[in-house]
């Protein structure tokens, strides 16, 4: 199964796919001060309290983050716990195949891009992708 975790600065969400089916999904407050540790043990409790899960084989990890501490510590639980798990961890600088054309685009926040690269995938684009997070973002496709 593939974990995905999308921290942004309000809630994190996490979510478990087998292929392209979400399994199993949740949303918890974004803490910044939250250790890898205080992570592993809120992500494994979630995982064990699911009805839906038999088992957990997490076979990848991919993970973005809008919040830099909270990023430090996820990449230090995903070396920890899940360390023989490939993990991918988008952030600035990081080859997706979606070119970002903005003036900076290493200021275009991780999220942002997973959406357009999630938009292309599903959609074949052209799109407009529009993010109901803490800030409302819109961002164009083609």
């Amino acid at each position: 199964m593939l974990l995905t975790i999308d921290v942004g600065n309000t809630h994190t969400v996490l979510g478990l796919f087998e292929g392209e089916e979400v399994i199993e999904h949740w949303r918890i407050n974004t803490d910044p001060r939250r250790t890898a540790d205080e992570i592993a043990v809120v992500l494994q409790g979630l995982v064990q309290q699911s009805p839906l899960l038999a088992e957990t084989d997490i076979s990848g990890i991919a993970l973005c983050s809008t919040v830099p501490s909270v990023l430090h510590e996820m990449r230090e639980m995903s070396r920890r716990y899940y360390g023989d798990v490939p993990a991918v961890i988008v952030e600035p600088g990081v080859k997706t195949g979606v070119p970002v054309r903005m003036d900076n685009p290493k200021e275009v926040g991780a999220d942002r891009i997973v959406n357009a690269l999630a938009a292309v995938h599903t959609h074949g684009g052209p799109a407009i992708v529009v993010d109901f997070g803490t800030a409302t973002t819109f961002d164009a496709v083609s």
